[in-house]
Order: structure tokens, then sequence, then C-alpha cells
């Protein structure tokens, strides 16, 4: 069981170098967690693709079809964005080092992944992952 955020899922649905890494991780796992917040930030990547005309109308329609079938066969295991996540996601600013960059997505998804009590996260995102260690928690790619 793995936990990852949106930059490590999107690999699936957009072909980079390191697509066929991810599928072979994932196809391994018995089960594969994600935010809620992956649900719009997924969708988010999409949209700019197809705003940035690096896919067609076509490509975007196929890449939300593809996420849904994933969805709906189970592919995901969502993670709530609930009050105890929000609350200790707006809390942890408040002791993170001045010297550590942490947006707030990033945040809520590293605090998902804390609260569901999984040691690491999965991301491709650099800042994530360097901010990941203040906060307890391994950031690993493939």
């Amino acid at each position: 069981m793995i936990f990852c955020d949106t930059s490590f899922a999107a690999k699936l649905y957009v072909p980079e170098a390191e697509t066929p890494a991810v599928v072979s991780l994932l196809e391994g796992e018995d089960e594969v967690c994600a935010s809620e917040l992956m649900r719009v930030e997924l969708m988010g990547v999409f949209h700019r693709r197809l705003r940035e005309k690096i896919w067609s109308k076509a490509d975007f329609n196929a890449a939300v079809r593809q996420f849904s079938r994933d969805d709906i066969a189970g592919l995901w295991s969502w993670r709530p964005l609930d009050r105890p996540v929000l609350e200790a996601a707006a809390k942890c600013y408040a002791t993170l080092p001045e010297t550590v960059f942490l947006r707030s997505a990033d945040c809520l998804h590293i605090l998902t992944a804390l609260h569901n009590r999984f040691p690491a996260i999965h991301t491709f995102d650099r800042q994530q992952a360097k901010a990941a260690p203040a906060l307890g928690i391994k950031a690993v790619g493939v």
C-alpha cells in the first residue's frame, strides 16, 4: 500500500519519461491511496494541457474518461480531506521552519498521508519532496 500525490498519479495519464516506472510500481501495489484533493488537481492538470493546446479536446476527454474508469475500477483508494487533516495543515505552518517552502496543496497531501499513518509520500514534486522531511514524512519517487 502506498500514498501518492497528484504529480505522481498524473504520470499515468500524461505520458512522460517516468510513466513506465510509475505504471510498473502501481501495478505491483495492492492499494494505491491518495488525498481527495488529487481528483481536483488532476482535472486541473488535464485542463491545463487543453488550455495550452498541448492536448486536443479529444485527448482531454480521453484522459478524463480513463481517470473515471480507473476510479470506478477501484485503482484509487481515497483518503478524505476531513476536519482533522485541514486543522493539522493549518496549524503546521506555526511550527514549520522559516526556511521550508511549503505550498498549501502540498501541505494537504502530506498531512493527509501523515493522518493516515503513511511513512512516505510518492511524488515528483521537488518542492514537496524537499518540505516533506520537515513534517516527518519521507518523499519517494521511483
